[in-house]
């Protein structure tokens, strides 16, 4: 949709829009997933059809008025549609702005609570960092989050804490595995293939197992992760965790003039 392209000027660019809401960011997100992914990709990455507007270093580079035109009034190619009688203006800021959550650069506007009590929740109280790491630190044995919201609204990220069987991955859950000799291994499967599987426990030991002395392996019907916080943590606790995992996105362009590496929502600007 945003193909980089030579910017028609036709389309009336409204001023600069206040810093987007959670509500405005996921009207961007479903616009975006629906005419907008088919051809640049759910997260922006592109594809055989379009290019990535994510990561790429001159899409990242174009203003919000530059965008809104492109968007408006299509690529002088043709290759990019125009979108201005299909969306109004607030649908296409809207549409932006998630576009910047998805280059990585999200408005602590948006954040529903406290980054740093949700920090001290998430290594502490919660025990979210006994399974989970953000920029290098906790657990090794589900994913990290450092970027998890990068893509996500708040919504979604509360709904997956609250509801981890709604956005189920397979891969995170525990698997027992029997051996020929009546061994019982439990632990994520991490690689499978014609020959061998290979466990990963909880302590963090690898167990590499030939298939061939495995009688059987069964994974557990449920997520790993737990599914009482929303009875262990109060609304005010859960806005906290998922700001501070909004937090750890990136806020500034990475092609600031200075050259220094981009800074995260929770770093100082005279560190």
């Amino acid at each position: 949709m945003l193909a980089l392209a030579v910017l028609n000027s036709r389309a009336a660019v409204p001023a600069q829009a206040q810093k987007p809401s959670a509500s405005a960011l996921e009207t961007g997100r479903q616009i975006f997933t629906s005419a907008c992914a088919g051809c640049h990709g759910l997260d922006g990455r592109g594809g055989e059809r379009a290019p990535n507007i994510a990561k790429r270093l001159e899409a990242r580079r174009q203003t919000e008025q530059q965008i809104f035109r492109l968007i408006h009034d299509g690529s002088a190619s043709q290759a990019m549609p125009a979108f201005g009688t299909t969306f109004n203006a607030v649908q296409i800021r809207a549409v932006i702005h998630y576009l910047r959550v998805l280059e990585g650069i999200r408005s602590a506007a948006a954040l529903p609570g406290d980054p740093q009590a949700g920090k001290l929740l998430f290594f502490g109280q919660a025990g979210c960092s006994s399974c989970h790491m953000v920029e290098g630190e906790g657990g090794f044995i589900a994913g990290d989050l450092t970027d998890y919201a990068a893509t996500k609204s708040p919504g979604e990220i509360r709904a997956a804490i609250t509801s981890p069987a709604a956005s189920f991955d397979p891969r995170q859950r525990l698997a027992t595995a029997i051996t020929q000799a009546g061994q019982k291994i439990i632990g994520l499967l991490r690689n499978d293939d014609n020959f061998s599987i290979q466990l990963q426990s909880l302590d963090g030991s690898f167990h590499l197992l030939d298939k061939s002395d495995v009688q059987s392996i069964v994974f557990d019907a449920n997520p790993l992760m737990p599914s009482d916080y929303s009875t262990k943590l109060t609304t005010k606790q859960m806005d906290a965790i998922v700001s501070f995992l909004m937090s750890t996105v990136l806020v500034e362009s990475p092609v600031a003039s200075s050259g220094r590496p981009p800074m995260r929502a929770n770093q100082s600007k005279n560190q």
